[in-house]
């Protein structure tokens, strides 16, 4: 029997994606695998939905109820330890707002070797004339993480794809996009799974920075695709958390000396947010970031965290960083400032530290 592959798909209100989702769900030519559908609490009657419509046809699907909107993070580690419980040997995970090639699945496990911890898809954006969605995600040293390769044609992509295989036939990525990506489960039992505490953003970044630590490959599969109706988002609430979880993931996984090397950069750059933020009208995000972390039982919970994940090192951040950039290259967030003035400063300064850790 090929490997046991379950494909989590964690919904909150997914009901306006299900038809599509599931459709091309059906088509997977994959023999040995299962859907592990975790729904959030969804209002939209989601599971009703899906019950009468699709479970018939679908004798591999699971649907787990969860009481509230738990988040991303939560919904897909109850989908993770069903999996280690049933003895699968990979997770997928796939975002509600997908459709996907009938070969996805094999073309992600053709690129699971030895070492690999997690292989993801390449995601196109759906109905965007072959746009790019994400060739794997990079992580700007001061803890963003981002799409390479966001909204890219077709014919700059190919041409990327080619000089890339010449340079790193594995395609070596930073990290892997939650929304379409294979982990295996033996990687993920020894790393962990995803930290519960970041309910919204940065939690693949940190999943994949974990395996990383603990010396496995995080890699490209180009040719399974995954089509993301993928949206920006451009509310105001997302900014606690992503502020938030950014400083949590880099607090846990840097280690000392690069905390030490980086903070000069981090310091400047916690300033011109600050003072962004008034401007941009999320200051009271900001804010509430500084409260979180004046909470002494929020630094014992990130210092007992911060313990387990650096006992999991056996690769030093001289040679994890070597996949960080000093730049943010990502279209939806570019403006002047960050174009002329912020990713100048932090990308020299980027040259520099990394002379300090050792490259």
């Amino acid at each position: 029997m090929p490997p046991k592959i379950g494909v989590i798909i964690v919904s909150y209100n997914s009901r306006q994606y299900l038809d599509g989702l599931f459709l091309s769900l059906s088509k997977v030519k994959y023999q040995n695998w299962s859907i592990i559908f975790v729904d959030n609490a969804s209002p939209d009657d989601s599971v009703a939905y899906i019950t009468e419509k699709f479970a018939a046809n679908f004798p591999n699907l699971t649907i787990m109820r969860v009481d509230n909107n738990s988040g991303f993070a939560i919904g897909n580690n109850i989908g993770l330890k069903y999996l280690a419980e049933n003895n699968f040997d990979y997770a997928y995970l796939l975002n509600q707002d997908t459709e996907v090639e009938p070969d996805f699945l094999e073309k992600a496990l053709e690129k699971a070797g030895e070492g690999v911890g997690s292989v993801q898809s390449f995601l196109k954006l759906y109905n965007k004339n072959g746009e790019i969605n994400s060739l794997g995600n990079t992580i700007h040293y001061l803890g963003l993480g981002y799409c390479c390769g966001y909204r890219w044609s077709e014919e700059k992509t190919k041409k990327y794809l080619e000089d890339w295989q010449k340079r790193d036939p594995e395609l070596n990525i930073t990290y892997g996009s939650g929304a379409g990506i294979l982990f295996n489960m033996k990687a993920l039992q020894k790393v962990g799974f995803f930290d519960d505490i970041y309910f919204l953003y940065h939690e693949d970044l940190d999943l994949g920075w974990r395996l990383r630590l603990a010396g496995y490959k995080n890699i490209l599969a180009p040719e399974s695709i995954v089509y993301h109706k993928y949206e920006f988002s451009r509310s105001i609430k997302k900014f606690y958390w992503m502020e938030r979880n950014r400083f949590l993931t880099i607090f846990k996984n840097y280690s000392a000396w690069t905390l030490i090397v980086i903070f000069p950069a981090l310091f400047v750059m916690e300033l011109g947010l600050f003072f962004f933020s008034f401007f941009s009208g999320w200051w009271r995000e900001k804010l509430r970031v500084y409260e979180y972390f004046l909470e002494i039982k929020n630094w014992k919970m990130l210092l007992k965290s911060r313990k387990k994940t650096q006992a999991l090192r056996r690769v030093g951040d001289a040679e994890i960083t070597k996949y960080f950039v000093g730049e943010i290259l990502f279209q939806d967030m570019d403006n002047f400032i960050l174009r002329r003035i912020a990713n100048p400063i932090f990308n020299l300064y980027w040259r520099f530290a990394r002379h300090l850790l050792g490259k």
